[in-house]
């Protein structure tokens, strides 16, 4: 009897260590986009290889006008590897685009591209794509082309732009697409001062919006137009009426200004997140308007829906920036691509399961 158990507990142990190291070499395997991208727009949604991720338009390595990019990619969680898709319809490269997965689709809208002259141009595309078929469908123009938005769904169906840059200026609108009659509608206007590169999302049916950059009256004494915005604001979606939202100011943690932060509901835990960012406002090759490198940093914090308080949770694995969004598998998040603090452009795709360490963040 002895010897058979310790034959069944050596079996056991060889099963075991086979395991471990099975998921070690899982683990050790690097999650790369086919090329550096930043200023990309993403989503999750299943594709025909299961839960997969996508990126669509941004920015290349080189962050001239020439790198601006329509390139999309999927990249399946299981088989970790990514493979190019065709590109998202329009002759122009962008950035500062948005996407959005509703009901298995993803949304995609606007951006701008840069001539090589150095102006900018917010474009008005919105397209429906179609992962099992990997096709897009073009949609209605936004009625007002926007990029650096935010973008968050609502009830399955709605999908909200709020705020961002219209070719010569920020707007403080929300623009509404409604998936089920593919059509436009205004929801109430976003209060704050209006911005560009702020972050936000939905968690059943609160809006919590934060930082980004403003328009300065007149220049700074730096020569710069721009200025990051400290302001934060909490929304609540009339459950009866998608196009009423109650605004109200609310304080923000102790911390700096970010911009381009990844951002998302988070519902195990309740809170929405903001994770990185850049600490100073920039153009689109990393470097501040005020011409001072942005840095970027590895925080992540939550705001609580229903305490209303915010939170810390446990750094990102590396400081990273110049991201349109916070996507979710399981109880996974992604950011893909981004920019280090040396300003380059990465292919890496983060991953890290959000874990709360601190019961307050300065509120």
């Amino acid at each position: 009897m002895v010897i058979m158990r310790l034959i069944a507990a050596a079996v056991m142990f060889a099963v075991l260590a086979g395991c471990s190291a099975q998921n070690s070499e899982e683990a050790a395997t690097p999650f790369l986009l086919p090329e550096p991208i930043t200023n990309n727009a993403v989503a999750v949604a299943d594709g025909p290889n299961g839960p997969t991720l996508y990126s669509f338009n941004g920015l290349k390595a080189g962050k001239s006008w020439r790198d601006t990019s329509n390139a999309a990619f999927a990249c399946p969680i299981e088989q970790r590897k990514c493979t190019p898709l065709p590109s998202v319809p329009g002759d122009e490269g962008r950035l500062a685009s948005a996407a959005i997965t509703i009901k298995g689709k993803i949304y995609i809208f606007g951006g701008y591209s840069v001539a090589q002259d150095g102006s900018e141009k917010s474009l008005p595309y919105a397209h429906r794509f179609d992962p099992m078929t990997q096709s897009y469908s073009r949609l209605e123009d936004m009625p007002v082309p926007v990029d650096d938005m935010v973008i968050f769904g609502h009830q399955g169906r709605y999908i909200y732009l709020v705020s961002g840059w219209h070719d010569v200026g920020n707007v403080a609108l929300v623009q509404i697409f409604d998936t089920q009659s593919d059509t436009w509608s205004r929801g109430t206007d976003y209060p704050g001062t209006p911005v560009f590169g702020h972050a936000g999302g939905n968690f059943d049916g609160v809006i919590v919006i934060a930082d980004g950059v403003k328009v300065l009256p007149k220049r700074a004494a730096n020569g710069s137009r721009y200025a990051a915005s400290d302001e934060i604001w909490r929304g609540q979606i009339n459950p009866s009426d998608p196009q009423d939202i109650k605004w109200q100011k609310i304080k923000r943690p102790a911390t700096a200004p970010f911009y381009r932060m990844a951002a998302a509901g988070h519902a195990p835990s309740g809170h929405i997140l903001f994770a990185g960012g850049g600490d100073n406002p920039y153009n689109y090759n990393g470097i501040g308007y005020d011409t001072v490198p942005a840095k970027p940093t590895a925080q992540i914090l939550g705001y609580d829906v229903a305490s209303g308080k915010w939170a810390t949770f446990a750094d990102l694995p590396m400081a990273s920036m110049d991201h349109r969004a916070l996507v979710f598998s399981g109880s996974t998040a992604y950011i893909m691509g981004g920019m280090d603090a040396g300003q380059n452009v990465r292919a890496e795709i983060m991953e890290f399961i959000p874990q709360q360490d601190d019961a307050g963040a300065g509120d």
